[in-house]
């Protein structure tokens, strides 16, 4: 991992595609949660002590933009930037990429917001924020 992103490559599973073999858009946002999780772990915080910890990150906005279709059988690649830090949110941008061509297939952005067990928002812990935050 840089300072800034994380790299994962997944493979398109056909249960992720639809009827002509491409993949059902939904599909894009679960790749972003593993780049997002594979981000926060290789910042030193793997997600579920975060949860162990009584903080939970829901997602509040997501934008994607549909650039190319990937396919049954295609590697992918999920490159995933922490973009900022505040004390309630954190804002991720996800470029998806074919890993042979390094064709650009989706743009994505989420915001998440740090939450309690009651479902309330709440600060971000300190030690995460300081380990999270960009360069």
């Amino acid at each position: 991992m840089s300072d800034r992103t994380h790299v994962t490559e997944l493979r398109v599973r056909y249960a992720e595609t639809d009827q002509m073999g491409v993949v059902y858009h939904a599909n894009y946002l679960v790749w972003c949660e593993v780049g997002r999780t594979e981000y926060i772990r290789a910042a030193g915080t793997p997600y579920a002590q975060l949860e162990r910890d009584g903080v939970a990150l829901a997602v509040v906005d997501v934008s994607m933009r549909c650039h190319a279709p990937a396919h049954y059988d295609d590697l992918v690649r999920v490159e995933t930037s922490l973009i900022e830090v505040k004390s309630r949110t954190l804002t991720f941008d996800y470029v998806i990429t074919h890993a042979g061509t390094g064709q650009r297939l989706v743009s994505v952005r989420t915001v998440l917001a740090s939450i309690d067990r009651n479902g309330r928002i709440t600060a971000v812990p300190p030690a995460v924020r300081a380990r999270l935050r960009p360069a």
